[in-house]
């Protein structure tokens, strides 16, 4: 194998890691919510963050109505090992990253800007 050709499939994998692997865990948990919660409250997932060595992530999290936050949370808290299980039998992704849910203040945050932009 060439230098050119190795540099090419690494930097495609590379491409892939970076790029397509927050999006797949990120699918993967919006699915893994639908089926595991009891719908009380609606969890939409908005972003996935990974560490350079995908050995760690954050799938980040918003939560109607806003007084069901804490209970998503503590949901989501007790889940990680079945979803990490969920991720093992779903893909084919070699090391799964241990994750860690967040609520996303920054979406917050905007919708709040939004509501209060459209108040007049």
């Amino acid at each position: 194998m060439n230098v050119l050709h190795w540099y090419k499939n690494n930097m495609q994998k590379a491409s892939y890691h970076n790029e397509k692997m927050p999006e797949l865990m990120a699918h993967m948990a919006a699915e893994f919510i639908g089926l595991e919660s009891n719908r009380t409250s609606l969890i939409t997932v908005t972003s996935c963050k990974l560490s350079s060595d995908n050995k760690y992530g954050t799938i980040f999290f918003t939560v109607l109505p806003d007084n069901q936050e804490r209970a998503a949370s503590d949901f989501l808290d007790r889940k990680r090992k079945e979803f990490k299980m969920f991720v093992r039998e779903k893909s084919r992704i070699g090391r799964i990253p241990e994750i860690t849910f967040v609520l996303d203040l920054g979406e917050k945050n905007r919708q709040k800007i939004d509501f209060l932009s459209n108040t007049d």
